[in-house]
C-alpha cells in the first residue's frame, strides 16, 4: 500500500491494522502526516484571514483535531501482555502498564498513542529537571502534566512567603508546587489533586524527594478541609474545551477550575492569609477571556491583589513566526498574583 493510498483510505474513515515490519508503520505515519499537513494549507489559502486572534485560535486547534483523528486510524496490534508481535518493535510492555493498567487480554492500539506512550515513560524514567529544587527531578506519569515550562515555578520559588506553617496547593499536578514550598521552609503542605494518575504521581515524586513527611497528597476537588496561611493554585490557562484526556491539564471549560479556586479562596485563608494564582494571560491574546474577567472575578469572589509578579515564557514556540499563534504567543505574560480577602 502506497502512503497516498493510505491518505484517502483515513480520510475516508477506514482504520489500518498494521502487520508489518513496526518501522515501516512508523515511516507510513510520517508519509501520512506530511499529506495530512499539506491539506489544510492547500485550503488555508483559498479561505480569507481569520477575522480575530479567537478564530486563529479555533482553526487551529480544528486542524490539530483533524490531524489528531486521521492519524490514529493507523493501528497496532498488542499481545496479551502488551508485547508488539511486529517485526523490530520495540519492548513496550512496561510503558503500556503505567499507562493503562494490567493488561486485559489481545487488543490495538493507534500507533500515534503508542509513541506517546513512549514518549511518557521516557520522560518518567528521565525526570525533569526543576532549578528551583536544586536541580532535582520531578518524574512525571502519563497524563500528568510535566513541568517543562519552568518559569511559573520559578514565581512560586521566588515570591515572599506569608507563613512557614503550613500550605495548601490546589490542583498538585506531579506535585512539583508542593515540593517547592517545602524546599522553602513551609513546615507542612496539603496538595490536592482529583485526578488518580496526578495523585500516584505527586505521592511517587515526594517520596523520591524525601519530602513524603511533609507534603500530604489528598484527593479533592478543589480544597482540602481547613484553612491556611496559603494556598497556591496554578490552574489550566485556557478556557476551551480539552480534546483529550491529556489536555485537561492546559485547557479548563469555561473557566471552571479558575473560578472555583477564586470563589472559595477567601473561605479557605486564615485571617491575613494570601492565595497565589499562577496564570497565562494568554486566553486574553486569544480573545478567549475578555481582560476585565480577572479583576471582576477577584471583585466578586471578595479578594483584592496585594502583588502581581510576571515573567515572559522562554519557550521555543514563543519565538517561531510559523507557529499559527505566534501573535498571541509572542505577547504572553505569566503572573503570580498575591491575593487576600477583603
Amino acid at each position: 500500500m502506497t502512503a497516498d493510498t493510505a491518505h484517502r483510505l483515513v480520510c475516508e474513515g477506514t482504520a489500518l491494522l498494521w502487520r508489518g515490519d513496526y518501522q515501516g508503520a512508523r515511516q507510513l505515519l510520517t508519509a501520512l502526516a506530511r499529506r495530512i499537513d499539506r491539506g489544510p494549507r492547500r485550503a488555508k489559502e483559498r479561505r480569507p484571514p481569520a477575522a480575530s486572534p479567537a478564530e486563529s485560535f479555533h482553526r487551529h486547534r480544528q486542524a490539530q483535531s483533524r490531524r489528531a483523528r486521521l492519524l490514529g486510524m493507523v493501528l497496532v496490534p498488542l499481545e496479551a501482555d502488551f508485547g508488539v508481535p511486529l517485526r523490530r518493535a520495540p519492548d513496550v510492555r512496561q510503558a503500556c502498564t503505567e499507562a493503562y493498567g494490567p493488561a486485559q487480554g489481545p487488543s490495538v492500539v493507534s500507533l500515534r498513542e503508542l509513541l506517546g506512550l513512549i514518549g511518557a515513560h521516557e520522560w518518567r524514567e528521565k525526570g525533569v529537571k526543576v532549578r528551583a529544587l536544586g536541580g532535582d527531578r520531578i518524574h512525571p506519569h502519563y497524563g500528568v502534566f510535566s513541568p517543562v515550562r519552568g518559569e511559573y515555578v520559578d514565581l512560586v520559588a521566588e515570591a515572599p512567603l506569608p507563613s512557614h506553617e503550613l500550605a495548601f496547593d490546589i490542583g498538585t499536578g506531579s506535585g512539583v508546587l508542593a515540593a517547592v514550598l517545602a524546599r522553602r521552609g513551609i513546615e507542612r503542605v496539603v496538595a490536592t489533586d482529583q485526578d488518580a494518575r496526578a495523585l500516584a504521581c505527586a505521592r511517587e515524586n515526594m517520596a523520591r524527594l524525601g519530602l513524603a513527611e511533609r507534603v500530604e497528597v489528598v484527593e479533592a476537588d478543589l480544597f482540602p478541609p481547613g484553612r491556611a496561611p496559603l494556598v497556591v493554585c496554578n490552574p489550566p490557562w485556557v478556557p476551551a474545551r480539552p480534546s483529550s484526556p491529556l489536555e485537561y491539564a492546559v485547557y479548563d471549560p469555561a473557566g471552571r477550575m479558575l473560578h472555583g479556586f477564586l470563589n472559595g479562596l477567601a473561605g479557605h485563608l486564615v485571617p491575613g492569609g494570601e492565595g497565589w494564582l499562577i496564570l497565562s494571560d494568554l486566553a486574553e491574546h486569544l480573545g478567549l477571556r475578555p481582560p476585565a474577567e480577572l479583576p471582576a472575578a477577584f471583585d466578586t469572589a471578595g479578594l483584592r491583589v496585594l502583588d502581581r509578579l510576571d515573567v515572559r515564557p522562554v519557550h521555543p514556540r514563543a519565538f517561531d513566526p510559523a507557529d499559527p499563534l505566534h501573535s498571541a504567543r509572542a505577547a504572553e505574560v505569566t503572573s503570580l498574583w498575591r491575593l487576600t480577602a477583603r
